[in-house]
């Protein structure tokens, strides 16, 4: 396999292995949404620790040296930029691990054919981003087929738009972020994440799980759904771009589909079903350029 093949199969393998991340989640459906969170992120960040000290040094000194260096403006600036993107991420693992045990599969997996759209938007609005007419159009489409869900089912659509929107908005503040290693900052948000949790996870006098099947799929969450697939998808960006990257996680919310339908159970009347052939097609539409470079395997 070529150096090209392995970074496309890397990114494609990543959003592969997120589509899948309902199963675990669904065997935990017994336990509150807010305990699977506190040791995802409590296991979560054992790992990812573990992984950079282990593997990923030298980026980790070349973060301190860039902050040392920096003024202090730049350091505060980058703690709040930090600070919030921690307080969207964990509200979105929240909502999302609520939504596929509470709500249904479909709203989770309907969020992340959105939330690339959103992302968009609001870049064109706050980070004042170009968008072509044709993207204009994607949206428009976008927001005609969220309507058209939202009269079969107004819960579903409001949880996806919520879950959507919280991840759109973390990523807009990322790309923000610059100079600073990813899986790092990851790394720095999780722990954060942990200091403003555990207030709330000793207020509630939480006993620990004892059983084996929560911590196998804990482990299995924080494992294989959290630090493998960032792995991979920073494995993938060192030969391929990031828009190609993003085009590729929409294979995360198509498998999440059939994972609901087939696997799960869960219906889609006619009305669904077009309302989310329609949000798909929008979705090829905004992207059409980067598809048509896909095909041509463009490598960095």
């Amino acid at each position: 396999m070529s150096a090209a093949s392995r970074y496309v199969a890397a990114g494609i393998l990543s959003a592969v292995i997120w589509g899948f991340f309902s199963i675990p989640l669904r065997n935990l459906k017994a336990y509150p949404a807010e305990e699977i969170l506190y040791y995802r992120i409590f296991t979560s960040v054992i790992l990812i620790w573990g992984a950079i000290l282990l593997f990923r040094r030298r980026k980790l000194e070349a973060d301190k040296l860039y902050l040392r260096s920096s003024s202090f403006r730049q350091r505060r600036l980058i703690f709040w930029q930090i600070l919030l993107s921690t307080v969207l991420l964990v509200s979105n693992w929240y909502t999302f691990i609520y939504a596929i045990n509470n709500v249904s599969l479909k709203s989770g997996a309907f969020a992340y054919m959105v939330c690339p759209l959103i992302t968009a938007f609001g870049g064109f609005v706050i980070l004042k981003e170009q968008l072509s007419v044709t993207k204009f159009i994607a949206l428009g489409l976008a927001l005609l087929s969220i309507m058209l869900l939202a009269t079969g089912s107004l819960v579903e659509v409001t949880w996806s738009v919520i879950i959507a929107a919280l991840y759109a908005f973390y990523l807009i503040i990322q790309r923000k972020m610059q100079h600073l290693d990813k899986l790092n900052v990851l790394a720095v948000q999780i722990s954060l994440a942990v200091v403003i949790l555990l207030p709330f996870y000793f207020s509630g006098h939480h006993e620990l799980p004892e059983t084996l099947l929560f911590w196998t799929n804990i482990i299995v969450i924080a494992a294989l759904f959290t630090i493998i697939p960032l792995f991979l998808s920073l494995y993938a960006l060192i030969g391929i771009s990031s828009s190609t990257l993003g085009i590729m996680i929409y294979i995360n919310p198509i498998i999440a589909f059939a994972v609901a339908i087939l696997y799960f159970g869960e219906g889609v009347d006619h009305h669904q079903f077009f309302a989310y052939s329609l949000l798909l097609f929008a979705v090829f539409l905004f992207n059409w350029n980067i598809i048509k470079d896909i095909f041509t395997f463009k490598v960095k």
